[in-house]
């Protein structure tokens, strides 16, 4: 992840030089070369995708790819990186914090997981899915819904879901019931590492994902930080949210082009680049100009 930009754009290399100094490991060689196991681990994956998308954000910046006033929004980890962005959080500290999150939330019960539900829209998947034990985890997009909860009850669940008209239920490759309930247990410690982290204050509006609101004060992400490891991913509604605000062109920084596909799915007309080599950097910048 990140090796074109960090070799094209000294900006996107000093990310990596300083989350390396940050963690304390070397986080650029783990993105270039793995292992992919390594990566994997939700306690290296986490601020490995903050600093590729970081290190994207600050290429993109050094040729002038920057709105007058952007309206910032992630998704589940990707809110950091909209804090990193908006002013609120210095790259070190959210490395570190990211990383602390990654640890308790891979360290948390491992009798949970997701799955993915295409087909059905959330308030449809929430009814068919009410008395199992699962909840919803990400509203992803119109038809694309995450579900999370206790593995064992995951099969009532599916079974439920298909008989409202689910069209597959995809089990996902994760460690936990992310953004369940069960979190709730890691939240303490979390909050703790959140109210330990200098939080300044914020350039950009950012849309928060428990509440799909914008908010112009970093103190109000201490606690939504800390809730968000437990609460659904409100993104649909934070998509259309921004577009309220007034947003017509998203960008998504970073390694991939999910919440690019994503957006296109919530707001059709909207204009989507995604930044995460050097290529689709230029595609970005044709699209903003």
């Amino acid at each position: 992840m990140g090796k074109a930009l960090a070799d094209a754009f000294r900006e996107a290399a000093s990310m990596y030089e300083e989350a390396n100094n940050a963690l304390g490991l070397d986080l650029r060689a783990l993105c270039r070369d793995g292992p992919v196991n390594e990566l994997e681990r939700t306690a290296n994956a986490q601020p490995a995708i903050l600093a590729t998308s970081i290190a994207a954000l600050r290429a993109a910046q050094a040729r002038g790819l920057l709105a007058d006033d952007p309206i910032l929004l992630g998704h589940s980890l990707g809110e950091f990186t909209a804090l990193v962005a908006g002013g609120a959080l210095a790259f070190a500290d959210a490395l570190r914090l990211v990383r602390q999150r990654g640890e308790l939330m891979q360290a948390a019960d491992a009798s949970g997981g997701m799955a993915a539900v295409l087909g059905l829209d959330a308030d449809a998947v929430a009814k068919a899915i009410d008395g199992t034990g699962i909840v919803v985890a990400n509203d992803n997009a119109p038809g694309q819904v995450v579900i999370t909860g206790p593995l064992v009850a995951m099969p009532k669940a599916t079974e439920a879901l298909k008989a409202a008209g689910a069209k597959r239920v995809i089990p996902l490759k994760v460690s936990g019931a992310f953004h369940s309930p069960a979190m709730r247990a890691v939240a303490p410690k979390l909050a703790e590492a959140i109210r330990a982290t200098p939080f300044n204050e914020l350039k950009y509006r950012v849309i928060a994902n428990v509440d799909a609101e914008p908010h112009e004060h970093a103190s109000d992400f201490v606690t939504l930080l800390e809730k968000q490891v437990h609460s659904p991913v409100q993104w649909v509604a934070s998509v259309r949210r921004a577009a309220q605000e007034g947003a017509t062109t998203f960008v998504e920084f970073g390694a991939g082009t999910v919440l690019t596909g994503l957006v296109k799915r919530i707001l059709p007309d909207a204009r989507t680049a995604n930044v995460s080599d050097p290529a689709t950097l230029e595609e970005a910048l044709n699209l903003v100009r």
